[in-house]
């Protein structure tokens, strides 16, 4: 396993990741500590969850439990900001909030600190100077030991970062982003400001849903329990004709070089400099391999030239 710093941080992640969306809502405990602990024996260290998965905390405590022999050695990320409750003190960027929702975190998931802990979404409420300020003092006292940002704009992370600089807080080092072939959307501004700030990208939904894993077929309904079939009428927008086109040139360029197309989706999006882990949930030990593996395919810059003509969209 190939290992990357986080953004101009010092610390280290594996350059693919376990996103833990799945437990507590498709898995159990049991389940769940089985796949923490082949994603361990496979090199993979970053955990990411959040609080509101798996139902409100049943993600943090199915992988608090998980992780207590391997703590020192992994990497724990989780993320605060959606509801958690009812009413308007239960969610958001505020100072009365982040307090109260590291400390909920830390008791979830029974560890005393937090590695990287991320915004899940922008607050348009609460003054970003207030945000950072308490994202700081969290980081001062202990609990916390990395801050970073998901679905911000690139603009949003500009900002972030100048009233850190300015006001001497603590730097978002990461940035949690939806990006896959079929969504290239933050190579627009997000990619660029990532690389000039020293913001570590770790996308999120490699596989689109799992449209790139190929099990999907023009006019065949989505197979039964699958994430695209959980979508209902959604999922129109997912299985256009344009995106099938898409998917059949990408599965015969993997095809061309030995690799499948789970290969390319994950080391593709592992090609990138600014992109530190691919996120890639699992609900089976064996689906771990197989994303491990797929990022070790590094891309030629010709390889990427010709992919991104591929994917390419009309803007």
């Amino acid at each position: 396993m190939e290992y990357r710093n986080l953004g101009k941080s010092g610390l280290m992640v594996s350059a693919v990741g376990l996103g833990c969306n799945n437990f507590g809502m498709r898995i159990d405990a049991a389940q769940t500590k089985a796949v923490v602990d082949k994603a361990v024996e496979l090199g993979i260290n970053f955990f990411d969850t959040a609080d509101v998965y798996g139902g409100r905390g049943k993600s943090e405590e199915f992988l608090g439990q998980a992780i207590k022999e391997h703590r020192r050695n992994i990497v724990l990320a989780t993320k605060f900001r959606s509801p958690m409750g009812e009413g308007p003190l239960w969610g958001g960027g505020s100072r009365k909030y982040i307090f109260d929702a590291v400390d909920a975190s830390l008791k979830r998931l029974g560890t005393d600190y937090i590695d990287l802990y991320q915004m899940h979404a922008p607050d348009p409420v609460t003054p970003i100077e207030e945000t950072m300020r308490a994202l700081d003092d969290v980081v001062k006292s202990g609990r916390v030991r990395y801050i970073g940002n998901s679905n911000y704009t690139g603009w949003m992370v500009v900002e972030s970062q100048w009233v850190a600089k300015s006001e001497r807080l603590t730097p978002f080092i990461s940035a949690q982003n939806q990006y896959n072939l079929l969504d290239r959307r933050i190579e627009r501004d997000l990619g660029q400001v990532a690389e000039k700030y020293g913001v570590g990208v770790l996308p999120y939904f490699p596989l689109a849903n799992g449209f790139l894993t190929g099990k999907y077929r023009p006019g065949e309904a989505p197979p039964e329990g699958t994430r695209i079939a959980a979508m209902g009428q959604r999922a129109e927008g997912v299985l256009t004709d344009k995106n099938f086109e898409v998917l059949t040139a990408l599965e015969d360029f993997a095809q061309q070089r030995g690799h499948t197309m789970l290969d390319l989706a994950i080391g593709w999006l592992a090609s990138h400099s600014w992109v530190s882990s691919v996120i890639a949930g699992a609900t089976k030990p064996e689906q771990l391999e197989q994303n491990a593996r797929a990022g070790e395919w590094k891309l030629t810059p010709e390889e990427m030239a010709e992919v991104g003509r591929i994917t390419r969209r009309p803007e």
